[in-house]
């Protein structure tokens, strides 16, 4: 099934443009492109159907996708997992690498953001921008009052890549210690004398919005990353982004 909810989606003017998945069909296109992603270009271990990146929270989530008006294709794709469909499932997908008390126990509605990913051929221009303007209009229209999930990073030789990464978050982006999140498999280091790293686009995306970074990341071997836990109060929401995400969402 697709779990079915309203949104309000980007009128396609532009040549990318953003939707929700409105059929099974579309949604294998999301996990057609996270297989591409993840899978082949990455080297995760992945469940699904061949060629497929699929997993049992599929079915709980919307699917954000990115199309490219020329050719029909979908580009980028994340998929939201809201508090009220956690529940009928069981848990959060970040509940499998962290605990996570100190977010689930917020005062005001919470939707958790995953897997997600820009084809390769269009990291350097505008897609992920238009995903996170259809984000902000989904947030909006639903009254979320919390947006989290994981950022990946890296890992690199013992972890040291994942290590430096996270003493620039840190310096830059770490929250206070009551939204602190416990990782259910740390790091093989935590060196704090290494140089920092220069944090990836994604991670660099969440951290413009205004996120935080909950605690140390959880090591998912299954992906070859770290997964860093980032939240974002959507009232601390970077002021010149939301007005940026707001204004593409309705000049279009």
């Amino acid at each position: 099934m697709v779990a079915s909810a309203s949104a309000s989606t980007a009128p396609r003017g532009e040549r990318l443009f953003a939707e929700l998945a409105a059929s099974a069909q579309e949604v294998r296109e999301a996990q057609s492109l996270r297989y591409r992603v993840f899978g082949e270009e990455m080297g995760a271990r992945l469940k699904g159907d061949a060629g497929l990146d699929r997993d049992a929270f599929d079915d709980y989530c919307q699917h954000l996708l990115v199309r490219d008006a020329q050719s029909g294709l979908v580009v980028g794709c994340t998929r939201l997992l809201s508090d009220t469909q956690a529940a009928r499932l069981g848990r959060f997908y970040s509940e499998g690498e962290f605990e996570l008390g100190s977010i689930t126990r917020l005062k005001g509605r919470l939707l958790e953001v995953g897997r997600t990913c820009i084809a390769p051929e269009f990291r350097q221009g505008s897609a992920i921008a238009v995903l996170w303007s259809g984000l902000a209009g989904y947030i909006t229209l639903h009254g979320f009052d919390y947006l989290f999930g994981c950022a990946s990073v890296p890992l690199g030789d013992q972890d040291l890549q994942a290590a430096a990464i996270m003493n620039r978050l840190r310096r830059q982006a770490m929250s206070t210690e009551d939204l602190r999140v416990t990782p259910r498999a740390p790091l093989l280091t935590a060196h704090e004398d290494i140089l920092d790293a220069p944090l990836p686009a994604l991670l660099r995306a969440y951290v413009r919005l205004g996120a935080r970074a909950c605690g140390e990341p959880c090591r998912d071997p299954d992906f070859g990353v770290a997964d860093v836990l980032m939240l974002l109060n959507v009232d601390e929401l970077n002021p010149s982004y939301s007005r940026h995400f707001l204004e593409r969402m309705t000049d279009r």
